[in-house]
């Protein structure tokens, strides 16, 4: 599967393909803060982040799923991850998740702008139909962050998944965003990140 590099020269920030040369860069930012011992959140536990590593390599060998690290071009460090997953060709469908950040990057424009290239490089290149997104009923945050980029709620799936110690159950709350919504969840992205950049004409 070929994934692609999406950059963002205004917001510094570029999505490129995961590999092993950005464990140790994650192993930083999954350890900043304890994000992984919150248990309703996408960051993994730090002493099975390998295990993270290894998931994504075999899911993607099965074409299910496209994984990036998101580099600080300003540091040139990846900060955190985000991939396509539950891919389904036939639609097509992408679910947009495995996303985290280091702790110092949570609630600021790094989000938005990888959804932002996410987003309309599924939708204006790969012909998706539909994206997909779905979080913790717990993950509060996450829910906001989500309703935040004009994902659509579709329901709750009750007892979906276990959480990644492996023993207690979660519900799942459902979002999408249609083809036909994406001219306007554009919009309101476009001029979300305009308040971050300062500048009266959209740039990514």
């Amino acid at each position: 599967m070929n994934i692609p590099v999406l950059e963002s020269r205004i917001y510094q920030l570029v999505l490129e393909p995961l590999t092993w040369a950005h464990f140790a860069d994650l192993e930083v930012a999954c350890a900043e803060g304890d994000l992984g011992e919150v248990l309703y959140n996408s960051v993994p536990y730090l002493h099975n982040l390998r295990n993270y590593f290894t998931q994504a390599f075999e899911q993607q060998a099965k074409d299910e799923r496209m994984a990036f690290a998101v580099i600080d071009i300003n540091c040139g460090r990846a900060i955190g991850t985000t991939s396509y997953h539950d891919i389904k060709p036939e639609i097509p469908r992408f679910e947009i998740g495995y996303t985290w950040y280091a702790k110092r990057y949570q609630r600021t424009y790094v989000n938005r702008v990888c959804k932002y290239l996410l987003l309309q490089h599924a939708f204006e290149h790969l012909n998706a139909q539909v994206i997909g997104l779905r979080t913790d009923h717990l993950n509060v945050a996450s829910q906001k962050a989500i309703e935040g980029i004009g994902a659509k709620r579709d329901g709750i799936i009750r007892c979906h998944m276990l959480r990644k110690d492996g023993v207690t159950l979660r519900d799942s709350y459902m979002y999408s965003i249609l083809k036909s919504e994406w001219v306007d969840v554009k919009a309101l992205l476009q001029s979300k990140l305009m308040q971050y950049s300062g500048k009266n004409d959209f740039e990514i």
